[in-house]
């Protein structure tokens, strides 16, 4: 199988407590959707340094920031994306982009 890194951007986090928790039992209920093809769970994104040619940016974001990640295996593009049609981040507003991670060998 093929792993997929999957990016979330936008939405931000839950303004209070009572929704933070619905939002993580929503989340729940999809790891539980998608089983074992979700290799890594992944987390929220904290600080972050920009690196470039022209050196370090400390607590820069890139273009179109990432504000967490997970790690699918799935057959191929068309079935990573699938599995994430009913994910609730999308639902809070975000969005997620799902990429091919190439094997290094």
């Amino acid at each position: 199988m093929t792993r997929f890194l999957v990016t979330y951007h936008g939405a931000g986090a839950p303004p209070n407590a009572e929704e933070q928790q619905q939002a993580m039992a929503a989340f729940m209920t999809w790891v539980n959707q998608v089983g074992s093809a979700l290799v890594d769970p992944g987390a929220p994104l904290g600080s972050s340094a920009v690196v470039t040619s022209e050196g370090v940016a400390k607590d820069g974001v890139a273009e179109g920031p990432a504000a967490g990640y997970s790690i699918l295996e799935a057959d191929d593009l068309a079935a990573a994306a699938e599995l994430l049609r009913e994910h609730p981040f999308v639902g809070r507003g975000g969005a997620l982009q799902v990429s091919q991670a190439i094997s290094p060998t």
